[in-house]
């Protein structure tokens, strides 16, 4: 895409993450053919003869209408239209999400790791959800990497070069320290706050509704339609009442 920041170069089996598909559990990995890509995170593959929603390990992809959403998806499309990849689970993530998707790690026929390209050329965000993943430092390093460097949805040209911290915090630590960044403001203020006085935007995307915190990284490229449904909420828990959830769950 024209006026694309520098992407880095390709990863091949030399630089895939630590954990193999030999030491992943009593889940066996599977083979199959992309269907379709739903966005940077999340694709659809044929398995023995059925259509299945996967949801990639480890990475949390802008949503298709937030700042990256679409570059992320087209990387994410170059990488995997038509490919035929092989799903390894980790033992220590659920066989599936509570939307029903396959969990695993996606690999391609060279070696590539879906996810571990994805965050190292900026175009996804390292994310833990719950419980740490086998190939967490590995994916930790790279955005911490990416983000250094002012790739994909780091650069400042594209969506300010502010990083989010990376994930849920775990009790493990990642390889390679996290780029430092501000604490979510816990306050409304004039410049971020709805006509309602609250400071949580309820947005809703092509993956539901979702809610941003200030002081996250989705915060301040989110607008509010309220003609089309989104709202502002004083607190998560009034966010979760009314059916919306946390980015990446």
């Amino acid at each position: 895409m024209t006026g694309d920041p520098p992407r880095s170069t390709g990863l091949t089996s030399a630089s895939t993450s630590a954990a193999t598909a030999s030491d992943l559990g009593s889940i066996a990995p599977t083979s199959g053919y992309v269907l379709k890509v739903v966005d940077g995170d999340t694709l659809h593959v044929r398995i023995d003869g059925t259509d299945e929603k996967v949801r990639i390990i480890g990475i949390n992809a802008p949503e298709t209408d937030e700042c990256w959403g679409g570059e992320s998806t087209e990387a994410a499309a170059r990488l995997l239209d038509g490919a035929t990849v092989t799903l390894v689970a980790d033992p220590t993530q659920a066989d599936r999400d509570r939307y029903g998707r396959l969990l695993r790690y996606v690999m391609l026929p060279d070696g590539t790791d879906v996810g571990l390209r994805m965050i190292s050329d900026g175009d996804a965000d390292e994310y833990t959800y719950d419980n740490a993943y086998a190939n967490q430092q590995a994916y930790r390093a790279a955005y911490a990497a990416a983000a250094a460097g002012g790739l994909g949805l780091w650069s400042v040209a594209t969506c300010g070069g502010n990083p989010a911290p990376s994930g849920t915090l775990t009790t493990s630590s990642p390889s390679t320290p996290l780029p430092s960044t501000p604490s979510p403001s816990t306050a409304p203020t004039a410049a971020k706050a709805g006509p309602n006085g609250c400071d949580i935007k309820g947005n809703i995307s092509a993956n539901g509704k979702i809610y941003h915190l200030p002081g996250t990284r989705d915060y301040d490229r989110t607008s509010i339609d309220e003609a089309k449904g989104e709202r502002w909420f004083c607190s998560i828990a009034e966010a979760q009442a009314a059916g919306w959830r946390a980015p990446g769950t």
